[in-house]
């Protein structure tokens, strides 16, 4: 059940959400429940490969601890 609680729409106004409700009702009973779920971006290893990996230069132990 839906319920207007602000406003006074007209019919069509009324009929489009409607619409709109039942188009992603649809939509989302569609789709098998035994279908796998994309895995997330957090537990994909190729992104740990996307940044460049900065190498320490010359003489960088030097520099690591002695001020310039």
């Amino acid at each position: 059940m839906i319920k207007v609680v602000r406003g006074n729409p007209t019919p069509e106004e009324l009929a489009a959400a409607l619409a709109v409700v039942q188009a992603r009702a649809a939509a989302v009973s569609a789709v098998p429940s035994n279908t796998p779920e994309p895995p997330a971006g957090w537990s994909d290893p190729s992104r740990l490969a996307r940044r460049a990996r900065h190498l320490p230069g010359p003489r960088a132990w030097a520099r690591t601890y002695w001020p310039a």
